[in-house]
C-alpha cells in the first residue's frame, strides 16, 4: 500500500504545530503588509496582523510561488509515495489551477491536487476527512474523488463590518462602500463553493447576525432536512474574543440541537482577513463525510 502525504495550505487555519501532531504538511500562504512579504504561521502572528490593520497598514495576498509549492511536495515525497494536496477553493484563488498545472507537468501522478471548493474552517474539516480516508485505506485518487464529490455539502454565511477591504480588492465600487458606511449597512454574504455572493443588507450588527442565523437555518432545512446529526457548525471570525464568545452563545441558543462545546470557533486566517478586514463573524454548516 502506498504511503500517502496530505498537504494543505495555511488558509485552513492549521498551524505548523497542529500539522506536526496530525502527521500532515502545511504550505504557508504569502501576504503583504505595507509592501513587505510575510508567510502565515511562520513570521507573522494573528496579533501582529490585526494590530497592523488597526494602524491602517496596506495588506494584500499573493499565491504561493511554484518553487515553494514544489519544494514542499519534494520534501513530502522524500518520506512518502504520493501526495494529496488540498489547497483553498479555486473559486477564490488561482492556487488550485497553478498547483494542478505543476503536478501534471512535473510529477507524473505522484501528486494529486484536490478542488473541493472549501475555505477556512471548512477546508480544515476537509483535511480531517482526508486523514480519516487515508487511515481507512483509501488511495490518493479515492481521497480526491471523495472530497470533491462531497465538497458542495457545505456553505458559509458571514457579516462584514467594513467594506474598506472589499472596495480595495475591487469587489465593490468606492461609491457603494461610502453609501453603505454612511447608512451603517453591514453586508451579509454567502459562499457556497464558487464565489462569495450578497445575501442581505442589514442595518447594524444585530440585524446582520439575525440575517446569518436566518440564512443558515433556512438553507440547513432545505438542503439537509432532518439530518442534523450529520451536520457540523463552525465559526470563523476576526473580532475580539469577547465578541466571538458572545456570537457563539447566540448560535448555540438558536440551534439547541448542537452542543455549544461542539461548535468549533477559530480566528479567520490571514489570507481571508486581508480581503474582509476586522469585525467579521461567520457561521458555516457542513454535512459530515461518511467514511
Amino acid at each position: 500500500m502506498s504511503k500517502i502525504a496530505i498537504i494543505t495550505d495555511s488558509n485552513s487555519g492549521i498551524s505548523p504545530e497542529q500539522a506536526s501532531e496530525l502527521g500532515i504538511y502545511v504550505l504557508p500562504m504569502p501576504f503583504f503588509v505595507d509592501g513587505v512579504m510575510h508567510y502565515e504561521g511562520v513570521d507573522f502572528t494573528q496579533e501582529e496582523f490585526y494590530k497592523k490593520l488597526e494602524e491602517d497598514a496596506d495588506v494584500s495576498t499573493s499565491m504561493p510561488s511554484p518553487g515553494d509549492v514544489m519544494d514542499l511536495w519534494d520534501k513530502a515525497l522524500g518520506e512518502n509515495d504520493v501526495v494529496v494536496h488540498i489547497p483553498m477553493s479555486s473559486g477564490l484563488s488561482g492556487s488550485y489551477e497553478a498547483a494542478a498545472g505543476f503536478a501534471k507537468s512535473n510529477y507524473q501522478g505522484k501528486v494529486v491536487v484536490v478542488d473541493n471548493k472549501r475555505i477556512s474552517v471548512t477546508l480544515k474539516l476537509s483535511v480531517y476527512e482526508a486523514i480519516a480516508l487515508r487511515e481507512a485505506g483509501k488511495t490518493a485518487v479515492e481521497i480526491k474523488e471523495a472530497l470533491e464529490a462531497h465538497g458542495g455539502e457545505s456553505f458559509i454565511y458571514l457579516s462584514v463590518d467594513t467594506l474598506k477591504y472589499m472596495k480595495k480588492g475591487g469587489r465593490i465600487s468606492p461609491a457603494a462602500a461610502a453609501i453603505a458606511t454612511a447608512l451603517n449597512i453591514k453586508p451579509v454574504l454567502v459562499y457556497r463553493g464558487e464565489k462569495i455572493e450578497p445575501f442581505e443588507k442589514a442595518r447594524g450588527n444585530k440585524a446582520s447576525r439575525r440575517a446569518i442565523l436566518k440564512g443558515v437555518e433556512t438553507e440547513m432545512k432545505e438542503r439537509f432536512g432532518e439530518e442534523a446529526y450529520k451536520l457540523v457548525l463552525q465559526i470563523a471570525h476576526s473580532c475580539t474574543e469577547e465578541e466571538a464568545e458572545s456570537w457563539k452563545q447566540v448560535v448555540a441558543d438558536h440551534f439547541p440541537q448542537f452542543r455549544k462545546e461542539e461548535i468549533e470557533m477559530e480566528r479567520l486566517t490571514l489570507s481571508v482577513a486581508c480581503h474582509t478586514g476586522p469585525g467579521v463573524v461567520s457561521l458555516t454548516c457542513t454535512k459530515k463525510l461518511e467514511i
